[in-house]
């Protein structure tokens, strides 16, 4: 049998054996590739960069934990940008299942590596039912609708929230979501008070917010584990997006390596198999 043969009739666990390799390995020993900026990404960037330091800004989870491995890149590297530019950060999450959680997590530890203070730094309102009435609603009043924090903290408590009321104060939004709830950003608060709002949302939703770009109702957009990589690159902090490009990268590059070697081989075998045959 000769390679080519052996190749055909391959045993599908080889096949699966080299795809958990190509996964787990970047893991162990990170491989960095090129990642290309679009157009969309550097925008964000561009804006962000372009807040005068100290500005106030909101930076809101609104996506599930089934899809951290996406978004959560996105808000680790949006607290980082925010920190350096010594922004003040208010977190919110119009999902009850884990967000006002992950909001925690992930900006009390990024405010760590900064030497941010809670309260002064940053603030996490938590979550609030029905979010096309707390977004309406923060237009008017923010601690109207949000009196404590995620902690039961009154508002009047934190430094950060004296000199902020409603939207008026707010310099710029970078919604986070993996579902409809950037449309009612947009709407109500992008429309209706004239906000600047950047998105980062999953793989699968990005094509629907190119347009919602292209109008300028947003200001840039960050597309799935990519579009968090390439966030990644432009503040030059690698993190987890970087790193699971690289094994989706790998994979890729070896299920192409595996399509071209299976069509050579059936080529070449049909080759001998029709010259056996004379």
């Amino acid at each position: 049998m000769n390679f080519w043969q052996r190749m055909q009739q391959m045993d599908r666990r080889w096949v699966y054996l080299m795809v958990g390799i190509s996964v787990i390995f970047p893991f162990i020993l990170p491989i960095t590739l090129p990642v290309s900026i679009t157009p969309e990404a550097q925008m964000l960037y561009d804006h962000i960069e372009a807040l005068p330091d100290s500005s106030t800004v909101m930076l809101v989870f609104d996506y599930y934990p089934s899809t951290i491995a996406e978004c959560e890149p996105m808000t680790i590297a949006a607290a980082r940008h925010f920190f350096e530019k010594d922004c003040r950060v208010i977190t919110l999450s119009n999902i009850p299942l884990g967000g006002p959680t992950m909001a925690e997590q992930v900006t009390r530890t990024v405010a760590e590596q900064y030497g941010k203070e809670y309260g002064v730094d940053y603030v996490n309102l938590g979550y609030k039912a029905n979010y096309v009435a707390v977004l309406s609603g923060m237009g008017q009043s923010i601690e109207s609708i949000f009196p404590t924090d995620n902690s039961g903290t009154p508002l009047d408590e934190l430094p950060l929230m004296d000199s902020v009321v409603n939207y008026e104060q707010i310099d710029f939004i970078f919604e986070v979501a993996d579902n409809a709830t950037a449309d009612y950003w947009v709407s109500i608060v992008n429309a209706g008070y004239g906000v600047p709002i950047g998105c980062g949302t999953t793989a699968v939703s990005a094509p629907k917010y190119y347009a919602f770009v292209d109008a300028g109702q947003f200001v840039g957009l960050l597309g799935g584990m990519k579009g968090a990589a390439e966030y990644e690159q432009l503040i030059e902090q690698e993190g987890d997006a970087m790193v699971g490009m690289g094994a989706q990268s790998l994979v890729h590059l070896l299920i192409i390596a595996l399509v071209i070697v299976g069509n050579l081989g059936f080529f070449v075998g049909g080759i001998g198999r029709r010259k056996g045959a004379k």
